[in-house]
């Protein structure tokens, strides 16, 4: 069975963030995630988090390469005082136009300037899964079916094998929302990725799902958990992306509805 972690965009206020830490430590959840935008540092939210959870693992998936260089991101690690023990740093080629050739020029000055952090690696196609699973601690899928994560999976362990080591772990963002709504927020979520680039939308053409169908949508937590563990085969951890208003309640409802079952 897949473990859980649960994931924010970021920017997250504190004085929400810090109790939602504290209750996905209660839950089970074993790592709390923030994405990172040109509105907000991801960092900035993992540093809410850190003291309210001193448990958890702590994730930032994805840093855009075309955005933040290796040395930029460890900065923003010193400042904030992340322990780098407790990070898997989760970086991406954004919009290069050739992402394996950036992310293969990248990885060695990553290793360089952010010694003892995991490194996880988005992946979508073939030759970015393999890359990932012959260099990366981790690969981070997004917007996948459980169908296309497994077959993805495989590209990651294929070159996993090539490098003769072991797989790393596989990651990847479910968006998630329960409730009367959650049909219409997974849909407004998916809606804005699809025509984000040509990247993303290539890929769901590569899915070929209805549109608000990726993801889960669930009336309550029994349907809700039944949805995520169709992932459990397909990934080693499911990050829950909550889609919830970002305010104590909601994002406390979500996380119990969307929690690891014991």
């Amino acid at each position: 069975m897949a473990e859980r972690a649960f994931g924010v965009a970021a920017g997250l206020n504190p004085e929400v963030g810090a109790p939602l830490a504290a209750r996905c430590q209660e839950l089970g959840y074993r790592s709390i995630w923030s994405n990172d935008t040109p509105m907000a540092l991801g960092l900035e939210t993992l540093a809410a988090f850190a003291e309210a959870a001193p448990e958890l693992e702590l994730g930032v998936a994805v840093m855009a390469l075309d955005r933040h260089s290796p040395a930029e991101i460890a900065d923003h690690i010193e400042r904030l005082e992340l322990d780098r023990e407790r990070l898997w740093v989760g970086v991406g080629a954004g919009f290069s136009k050739r992402p394996l050739t950036t992310m293969r020029k990248a990885l060695p000055e990553l290793r360089e300037v952010l010694p003892g952090v995991r490194l996880v690696l988005a992946a979508m196609g073939p030759k970015m899964c393999a890359f990932a699973g012959a260099e990366a601690h981790g690969t981070f899928f997004n917007w996948m079916t459980p169908e296309f994560a497994a077959a993805a999976r495989k590209n990651v362990e294929r070159g996993a094998a090539e490098a003769g080591r072991e797989a790393p772990p596989v990651f990847g963002y479910v968006r998630t929302a329960v409730g009367g709504d959650a049909v219409q927020r997974l849909a407004k979520e998916e809606s804005f990725y699809r025509k984000l680039h040509p990247g993303y939308e290539n890929h769901f053409a590569r899915l070929d799902e209805p549109e608000g169908t990726v993801g889960v949508a669930a009336a309550d937590a029994a349907e809700a958990d039944r949805a995520l563990a169709r992932f459990d085969d397909a990934l080693d951890v499911i990050v829950v992306r909550g889609l919830a208003s970002a305010k104590v309640e909601p994002m406390l409802a979500l996380a119990d509805a969307a929690a690891p079952t014991q």
